[in-house]
């Protein structure tokens, strides 16, 4: 599965020293590719797929923590 491959590189991609609009673009990347992953999830019902989705997620959560920045007090 080539979408399988695209999250695997996504997933080891280096995201250190990243502009701002680099960010957005990797979180809607990531976005995309679970949405993806969810379709054919909901078919096959493959617990490997849903690994992949956890994992891409936890990625996607973590740039955008640093997308929103700190709180102000």
């Amino acid at each position: 599965m080539d979408l399988l491959q695209q999250a695997y590189s996504f997933e080891n991609a280096k995201m250190s020293h990243m502009s701002t609009s680099d960010r957005v673009a990797a979180s809607r990347e990531a976005k995309r590719l679970i949405l993806a992953i969810n379709e054919i999830y909901k078919q096959s019902k493959d617990a490997s797929l849903m690994e992949v989705m956890k994992r891409l997620t936890a990625k996607k959560k973590k740039i955008e923590k640093r997308l929103m920045g700190r709180p102000t007090v």
